[in-house]
């Protein structure tokens, strides 16, 4: 650089193309940008924001159990969590499923129980 040698590089000054990835494999980067382009994303995509959707939809369903806990002694607490963790159960089958489709680097780590209720119970740790 400090000699110049990089001056006259082809395409300087133009923006980069970036419709396309260099490092991924043609047909797949084929087949993304086709899907892309109809309005499509890749199955893994989908199962992210709908995995993302629901734990956010599961946490807030918690929220309001857990504060009902508090006020009528858990008197349903038993029943409701046994509920909620089917549902986290569910949850995890499918980020498993995500785990095996997404791309190298792209997995998420499954949600625990346990996990989230010292996240409710603590909010500030």
């Amino acid at each position: 650089m400090e000699e110049g040698q990089f001056e006259n590089l082809p395409g300087k000054g133009r923006p980069l193309d970036l419709d396309s990835n260099p490092h991924a494999d043609p047909a797949e980067d084929t087949l993304y940008r086709i899907l892309s382009k109809n309005g499509f994303a890749p199955e893994w995509v989908e199962l992210n924001k709908d995995i993302r959707l629901q734990i956010t939809d599961w946490r807030k369903a918690l929220r309001k159990v857990w504060a009902r806990k508090s006020t009528d002694g858990g008197i349903k607490w038993k029943e409701e969590s046994t509920k909620l963790q089917e549902c986290l159960h569910d949850i995890n089958n499918k980020v498993f499923r995500y785990n095996l489709i997404a791309p190298f680097g792209r997995q998420m780590f499954g949600f625990k129980w346990e996990k989230e209720l010292q996240w409710i119970e603590h909010p500030d740790s």
